[in-house]
Order: structure tokens, then sequence, then C-alpha cells
């Protein structure tokens, strides 16, 4: 039999947002062409993937890789290491740089970087600030363009549209679905005393408490129903934001992390101090509940990373000088798994979530779902792999993560970028070969 394949993956278990199946993937020049029963015979190479759980290329739609500015805690090499190696195949980088990526000269710059040095693909957002809000509708459909990120709430770096006029403005100069941090600045501003009165990291979710959250989402939706532009609220942290969103499917989905899924105060902020100090703020039990119902009830759409690393010697300023984020790339599927394991979501769940579900919503092209005539990025996982996560693996600048030491079930075993295996058995394979992803511009 003639080869047809450059490489056949063999016996594994396919997971999609729909359905699990028993079956072959053959590929050849970077696609799936085939699925189903496929003859080692016809390929160059044979993967055997018995025993093991086959996911499309996990998506990771919220990450900052630092990249210009602020190297010393990221580069677009370093965080691209720890995507593959966590069995992420794309990111989507946020514009919080500095220089912030506001223009055109700017996202250029970010491309030119990026080639020959990004290990998976990547997407970049255009921030909007109040100088470009002419020029946004241009930004968005700028080649490798996500997408338009808005900053309602002062975060890290110096974007900012803090007031409905400005808002209504940004919101009614595109079309494409623009993703928002979600909280008040004028109650972040008139709640700053609580930050400075002398307390640590316990004090975070006080200062930036759930009602700066909650208004900050309900004037974002009435905004975005008047301009009729979709919008994807990230990091949800509330019960009370879920609540709101479950109806508001008509022009919103919504992200939550792993982080917000897993950690919850007092608790967290007593064993990792200024460690688990993120925007918004890691919550209560009863919060971190409502989170999960929504990943039940349909309401959350997307689970990204929101990485944002910092170094040891900045988080370990002490609050509130400390910045807020944490690295997240490399441990949010095995968090994820763990969550399976455990019996949180199911498989096909998690598949929606962070393939197909950031696919969709931001209009990727053939990225996503395990399809002929789509990118072959492939995700192995061993569902009954029992790992410890430990400093040695994490590929990350800043050396340390949130989940140190944490034991999980469910593990990466593989990453095949575009037909191509960048990771087995968590090492690196091969040079950067990521590309700028294409968007269809929905």
């Amino acid at each position: 039999m003639s080869v047809a394949f450059d490489t056949v993956i063999h016996g594994g278990t396919l997971v999609t947002h729909y359905t699990t199946e028993k079956s072959d993937i053959g590929i050849s020049e970077g696609k799936i062409t085939a699925i189903g029963t496929v003859p080692k015979s016809t390929a160059k190479e044979n993967i055997d993937a018995r025993g093991l759980h086959v996911l499309p290329g996990v998506i990771d739609s919220q990450v900052h890789f630092r990249e210009p500015g602020n190297e010393h805690k990221e580069d677009m090499e370093s965080g691209s290491k720890a995507a593959i190696l966590g069995g992420v195949t794309t990111v989507f980088e946020m514009p919080n740089t500095a220089p912030p990526t506001t223009t055109v000269a700017s996202f250029n710059d970010k491309l030119s970087r990026a080639r020959g040095r990004y290990l998976c693909d990547y997407g970049f957002f255009i921030g909007a600030c109040e100088e470009n809000i002419r020029d946004l509708s241009t930004l968005e459909k700028l080649p490798g363009c996500v997408g338009v990120k808005i900053f309602m709430g002062s975060s890290t770096g110096t974007l900012l549209i803090p007031d409905d006029h400005l808002l209504r403005e940004v919101l009614a100069s595109g079309t494409r679905r623009a993703a928002v941090h979600a909280e008040d600045e004028e109650r972040l501003n008139a709640r700053l005393p609580i930050r400075n009165s002398g307390g640590g990291p316990e004090l975070h979710p006080q200062w930036r408490d759930v009602k700066t959250a909650l208004l900050a989402t309900e004037r974002l939706i009435k905004l975005a129903r008047i301009c009729e532009r979709p919008v994807h609220v990230l990091h949800i942290t509330t019960r009370d934001e879920i609540a709101f969103l479950r109806n508001a499917g008509d022009i919103a989905t919504a992200e939550c992390t792993p982080q917000h899924l897993t950690l919850s105060a007092p608790e967290c902020y007593e064993h990792l101090g200024t460690y688990a100090q993120m925007n918004p703020p890691i919550r209560d039990e009863e919060h971190r509940m409502g989170l999960w119902q929504g990943i039940a009830d349909g309401t959350v759409n997307v689970i990204g990373s929101d990485h944002a690393p910092h170094t040891k010697a900045e988080k370990d300023l002490g609050y509130p000088d400390s910045p807020s984020g944490m690295p997240g790339v490399q441990t949010l599927l095995p968090i994820m798994l763990d969550h399976v394991n455990a019996g949180r979501l199911t498989l096909e769940r998690l598949v929606e979530l962070t393939s197909a579900g950031p696919s969709q919503l931001y209009g990727t092209t053939q990225k996503g779902i395990i399809k002929i005539g789509y990118d072959a990025d492939l995700t192995l996982v061993d569902l009954n792999r029992k790992m410890t996560i430990s400093k040695d693996w994490i590929a990350s600048k800043c050396g340390w993560s949130p989940f140190l030491e944490k034991k999980v079930k469910g593990w990466p075993v593989a990453t095949i970028l575009r037909g191509n295996v960048v990771m087995r058995d968590d090492q690196i394979i091969g040079g950067p070969i990521g590309k700028a992803v294409a968007f269809g511009n929905p």
C-alpha cells in the first residue's frame, strides 16, 4: 500500500466537544486528512496513542508574555515553551505591554518579534485607549489580530477605558467580539483606603470587591446591547456575575480561570501570600462554587489561564506594592484534567471550554476542532497519570507557580502543532515553528 500520510496517530480515544470515540488520525502537510481506521503502512511516521485521549490542541485565549518591555518576567520564547509543555498549541496574547499594543506599528513590532521565536501558534490583541478609538475598526482586522481588549478597571499596564462615554465609543468602533476586563474604576479608586490600610493580600478581595466586578459587568452588557457589539467578559470571579450573565448570552460570552476554579480565600492568602494576588481577586468558597455552577449550566464559554508572571523579587515586595498576576499557561491543562478526574466536569466539556469555545468565539479558521481539513493541532493526555507539579518542570522565566507541589491526576504527554510533535513526555522537540493564527473576523 502506498504512503498516503506524513503521520498517523493510532489507537487513541478522540475527544471533541460533543463526542468521544476510538479512532486513528491521518495527517498530511500539517492538516487532518483522515479520521477512522488508518493502516500503519500508509504513513511515514506512526504514533502509538493507545491508552491516551487525543484532544484538539488547547487554545489559551488569555496570556501575558510581557514582551516588549518586561522581558525579565517573561518573553515570547519562554512563554511559548511553557505553553507547549502544558499541552497548549495556540495562545492569544494581551496588549498591556510596554509600550502597549495600540497602533499598527506596535502590532507589527510584535509580529516581527514573534517570527522564529514562538514554539506555539499565536494571535495578538489590540488594546483600546482614548487615542486609538477611531482606528479600532481597522486595527481589529489586522492579520493575526484576535480582537480588541478593553480594560474598564486599572490593572497591570497603562490601558484604561474607565467611563461609559469612552466605553460606548469603543464598543461602537468595530464589529468583532471584544474582550473585557470588567472592574469598575470609580469604585476601585473610592476603595483605595482599604488597600492602603496596612494589611496584607487578604485585603485584595475587599478592595476589589464583588460589587466592583458586578457593577462593571452590568455597565458593559447594557452598552454592548445598545451598540450591538458582542463582548467576552474575562476572568469572572463572582457567583453574582454568573447569575447576571446567565441571561446575557445574546451579547456576551464568559471566561473563568483555573486559579479561580481551584483556589479560594482566605486559605490561598494564608498559604501563598502575595503569590495568590491577581486581578480580579481570588474570592471565597461561595464564589468558587458559583463559578463551577456557571461551568455546569453553560454560562461559562471559555477557560483561559490569564498567565501573567512576575518575578519572585517583585512578588516579595509585600502588599500593596506587590504586582497582581500569576503564571498559568503551563498548568492550565493539568489542573483542569485533575478536575475532570474529580468529576467536576466531563472531558468533552473541557474540550469545549479550551479548544472549540475560544476558536468559535474569536473566529479562528481551522483550529479548535478535530476535523478533516483543520490544522493537525492535537494534545495527547494520559488521564490516569499522577504527577506532582514541580519547580523543575516550570519553563516560565518567573520560576514559580501557585500550584507548585500540587499532586494532580491527568497529564499532557504530547503536543502536536500542525502535524509536528513539539513536546513528548515533558521534553521539547525541535525549534520554534509557531505562526500567526488566521481569523475569519466574525
